[in-house]
Order: C-alpha cells, then sequence, then structure tokens
C-alpha cells in the first residue's frame, strides 16, 4: 500500500463517529460543552509543543497546510490558529454526524477523491458496538477491543507470559526473554490472522495459547519466523526503505471520573502525519491507515470496499475477576504497543510496582527493519532493542540466549513507544481506596492530571 500522497490508503474517516457513538452512550454534557474547549483551542490559538513543530517540517509544504503551516514549519511556542477545524467542531456540536460526513468536510473529501469514495461511503454510520476479547493474567481480566485491531496481542502475551513462570523481577535477564518470547509467541503469525472479521475469541483459544507457550524455550530464543515456501525478509513485498518510518501521530489518553467511569482511548492518523493529503476546505489532514491492507490476491486482509484495515491501535484496561476496574493503559508506538504494554502489565500486576515506576522503568522491544510496518515479527535481522538504561544483564542474557540485541539510548519514544496509566488501588474487600496515574516521561508532551 503507498504510504504518502494517495486516496487508496485513506479509509473512510471513522473517528467523529466514534466519538458520537461513545458521547452517545455514555456522555453526561451537551455535545457542545464537550467540544467547546477544543473550539476555542482552535480558534483563539495555542502553543505549537515540541512534537508538533517537529513534525511540521514534514507537511508544511503540502498543498492545504497553509491553516497549519502558513509561514513554513512551526517554531515551538508559535502561535497556531486552524479556524477551519473550530468550523467544523462548531458544526458537529450543532448538526452531530451528517454535519461532517455531508457537510463542508463531506464534500471537499469526496470532491479531492474525484470518485474515489461512493456517496453511501459517508453516509453510512461507521461505529460499531463489539464485544470486548479478554484473557486472565495475574490475578486480573485483562480486556481490550477486537480485530482487526491488534490489541489481542497483549492480553494474549501476558496470559502466555504467566504460563511460562514469569517472575516478579524485572531485573532478572530471564524476565526480559520471557518478556521477548511471549510477544513473539503471541504474534508470530499476525500478518494471516489479522483482518477485519476475524474471530477475536478464537486468536485467545486457550488451546491457541497452551501452544505458544510449548514453544518457549527458557533457555534459548525461538527462530526467525520464515513462512514455508518463502525465503526470508519482508512479506508481501514491503519493504522497509519504503515504509518504515519513525515519525507516527498517535495519541493516547485515559480519563477516570469520581463515579468511576472509565476510558482507554488510542486515536491515531497511522504513519508520518498520515497520508499527506488534507481536505483542502477545513484543512483537516487524512489518515493513511490504509497501509495495514494487504495487496496479495485472496488475501484476508485484502484491500476491498467496505473492509477494515488491520491496525495496531491497543487500548486496555483490567478489572477484578468480579469485574471492578483497577487499570487503564495504552500506548503510541506502532507494532510495539502490545509489547510495551505487556511490560506495564508484567511490572505492575507480577512484580507489584507502581504506575511512576512502571512507566519509567528500562524497556524492551523486538524490531525487525527489512519487514515494514505490520509485519514486525518476519525476517532474519529481528532484533531486539534494549534502552541504555536497562539492568546491567539484559543485554548479556539475551545474546547469551541467542537473541540479536541492539542498545538504543534511554527513554526512546519513538522505538519502545509512550504510555499511559491509571490505577483505582483497593482494599481487602475490593473497594476502591484511591488513584494514581502516571504519563511517560519519553514523551514530550503527555501528562497526568488529578483532582
Amino acid at each position: 500500500m503507498p504510504l504518502r500522497g494517495d486516496l487508496n490508503s485513506v479509509p473512510v474517516p471513522g473517528a467523529v463517529d466514534g466519538w458520537l457513538a461513545l458521547h452517545a452512550r455514555f456522555g453526561r454534557l451537551p455535545l457542545g460543552t464537550v467540544v467547546g474547549p477544543a473550539v476555542e483551542l482552535a480558534e483563539d490559538g495555542f502553543c505549537a509543543s515540541v512534537m508538533l513543530a517537529l513534525a511540521s517540517h514534514l507537511v508544511h509544504e503540502l498543498a492545504g497546510a497553509g491553516e497549519l503551516c502558513p509561514h513554513g514549519p512551526l517554531e515551538i511556542g508559535q502561535q497556531v490558529r486552524l479556524p477551519g477545524l473550530a468550523r467544523t467542531l462548531r458544526a458537529i456540536a450543532a448538526g452531530g454526524r451528517d454535519a461532517f460526513y455531508c457537510g463542508e468536510f463531506g464534500r471537499g473529501l469526496r470532491a479531492l477523491a474525484n470518485g474515489h469514495y461512493a456517496e453511501r461511503d459517508l453516509s453510512r454510520v461507521l461505529a460499531e458496538w463489539c464485544e470486548p476479547v479478554h484473557a486472565s493474567a495475574w490475578g486480573h481480566e485483562l480486556w481490550t477491543v477486537p480485530p482487526p485491531s491488534q490489541g489481542y496481542l497483549t492480553v494474549a502475551a501476558a496470559r502466555i507470559a504467566e504460563a511460562t513462570g514469569l517472575g516478579d523481577d524485572p531485573d532478572d535477564p530471564l524476565w526480559a526473554h520471557l518478556v521477548i518470547e511471549s510477544a513473539r509467541a503471541a504474534g508470530h503469525d499476525r500478518p494471516a490472522v489479522l483482518f477485519d472479521g476475524t474471530d477475536g475469541p478464537a486468536l485467545l483459544a486457550p488451546d491457541r495459547l497452551d501452544a505458544a507457550v510449548a514453544r518457549i524455550d527458557r533457555a534459548r530464543a525461538a527462530a526467525p519466523d520464515v513462512r514455508p515456501g518463502t525465503a526470508p525478509g519482508p512479506p508481501d513485498g514491503v519493504g522497509g526503505a519504503v515504509a518504515r518510518v519513525g515519525e507516527g501521530d498517535t495519541t493516547h489518553l485515559c480519563a477516570l471520573d469520581a463515579e468511576g467511569l472509565g476510558i482507554s482511548l488510542t486515536q491515531s492518523n497511522a504513519l508520518d502525519f498520515g497520508s499527506h493529503l488534507i481536505e483542502p476546505s477545513t484543512g483537516i489532514f487524512l489518515q493513511n491507515r490504509g497501509v495495514g491492507f494487504s495487496l496479495v490476491e485472496g488475501h484476508p486482509a485484502e484491500l476491498a470496499p467496505g473492509r477494515r484495515p488491520p491496525h495496531t491501535l491497543s487500548p486496555m484496561l483490567a478489572t477484578t475477576p468480579h469485574g471492578a476496574l483497577t487499570h487503564l493503559v495504552g500506548a503510541m508506538g506502532g507494532d510495539a504497543q502490545p509489547q510495551v504494554i505487556l511490560q506495564l502489565l508484567a511490572r505492575m500486576l507480577r512484580a507489584g510496582q507502581d504506575p511512576a515506576q512502571a512507566i519509567a522503568a528500562p524497556r524492551l522491544a523486538l524490531d525487525a527493519p527489512s519487514a515494514g510496518p505490520f509485519r514486525l515479527w518476519w525476517g532474519e535481522d529481528l532484533t531486539v532493542l534494549v534502552e541504555s538504561d536497562a539492568p546491567a544483564g539484559w543485554a548479556d542474557g539475551l545474546a547469551a540466549r541467542g537473541h540479536k540485541v541492539r542498545a538504543i539510548r534511554a527513554f526512546d519514544p519513538v522505538a519502545v513507544g509512550c504510555a499511559q496509566i491509571i490505577t483505582v488501588v483497593r482494599d481487602a474487600a475490593g473497594a476502591a481506596d484511591h488513584q494514581a496515574g502516571a504519563s511517560d516521561p519519553r514523551s514530550p508532551e503527555g501528562g497526568a492530571v488529578g483532582r
């Protein structure tokens, strides 16, 4: 799939339908009140953050980027005004989905697409309420969104890690080995099994997870994954030099109110500030989430009308066995999101660390430069990235077990993601005692706020 400049990689935008579905079911304030602060920021202006200023160098010359970058790339702290976005949010608050999908933005999108979208593509509601998928691990029930999200990898890997006997000492090199091997065992066949319509519970079936556990050797790294009848290297003809991009645009937020209602929400315009296409009337940038599709004829994730692409977004939450909320967790980081969240869960649920300890601790992540996005585990160049502040024994212990290891700088947001956590600490009777939260120090943008 093309990464930039091609509407084939721009599925019908679904975020607004998602917001409206959430508001209709759980909202307690009028929609205009909810979007009011965002409208004010867009109209009156806000200071360009570090990440926005850096990302603006990718898009400042694009047609339609004039509102965001009227005079070239942004400077940190520069005032940014987005009147087209403010106008759009006001329209949504007043007129709902039709004001967006059939209004100024929708008309501009169809004109830009020149027949790529049918009228029915924008007129039908895109948000669906689905049953979550879940698995049990470390005395908790772990819940996430179903396919085509890769979130199942988080809960599967946690269940696998528990079954392998993952210990409570994250400094132990064996801990690092089992975390990596659990992530690989959960996701080794992701490109073949993750698509719109996948049976999510089947991916977490006990016999499937038991087979994954059986593949793990506590003393040795598994061999590189190579599909039968193919040579090692990028599957589906996707080359890393074309498709691997360090600058993503994913955000995660957690929120928890005084009555115990919580949300774990991840949003993204995919890779490299999205498609580098902009709806010209409102100045809204378009995503390129379609890069998750396959172009192999007959593949279950093959590009086709009406399908959602496989994607990386993996928000999750944890509850007690009786259903009481204990954790809201999510991250940015592309393919690495389930690996990041697995390490956070292992530190909190198994090792007893609090959110601040868990989120600031060193991380590892799998990386296969030849594989391209969403194909992380293919290729003989599969490497374990280890942050430089990791325990001294991690690198040597992993190498002794046959892993290829590459040191990266500490607190690397691109390689090992940025996460957010809220926990509900409960007493022995299960009643909520207090809340705790943490925002990843790897991100210059995030923050934890309580009141």
